[in-house]
């Protein structure tokens, strides 16, 4: 009886434990706040999504976008996550555009000059705790 009451209070100690993980949920309530507050500038939604990405992993999304339209890529990455970049690739490889910024709420303008399909790639480049992932929103609006 003794080793099961071990047992017991082992299992229940490990399921009480706090665990460390991505919160995707957050990044998705901020990534909302930005889509919905779009909407006033004319922003309408093409696609949005949302990944747990680990310190210096990418996450590739195939887009397509079309001339005539301005794209804001955008994304919000949980509280871990102390730099998140977006960036634009052709289908040949190469880097179309970039966000400069150093923080979790990339944002990225792009207005093609043909429609051409692209890979956007968040990349979570540096986490507070690089022993877990981060929670990642990426939505992408035209107008």
């Amino acid at each position: 009886m003794n080793k099961v009451v071990g047992i017991a209070a082992l299992v229940i100690g490990l399921l009480l434990q706090p665990t460390a993980h991505a919160d995707e949920e957050d990044a998705e309530v901020c990534l909302r706040t930005k889509v919905w507050d779009g909407y006033s500038e004319g922003w309408a939604i093409r696609t949005m999504t949302s990944a747990t990405v680990e310190n210096g992993a990418t996450r590739n999304y195939l887009v397509t976008l079309y001339a005539g339209n301005e794209y804001q890529i955008q994304a919000c990455a949980d509280e871990n996550s102390q730099n998140v970049d977006i960036l634009l690739y052709d289908l040949e490889g190469r880097i179309v555009a970039r966000d400069d910024t150093q923080d979790r709420e990339p944002i990225l303008l792009f207005t093609p000059k043909d429609t051409a399909t692209f890979y956007v790639v968040l990349y979570a480049q540096k986490l507070a705790d690089p022993t877990t992932g981060t929670g990642i929103g990426l939505a992408v609006t035209y107008r």
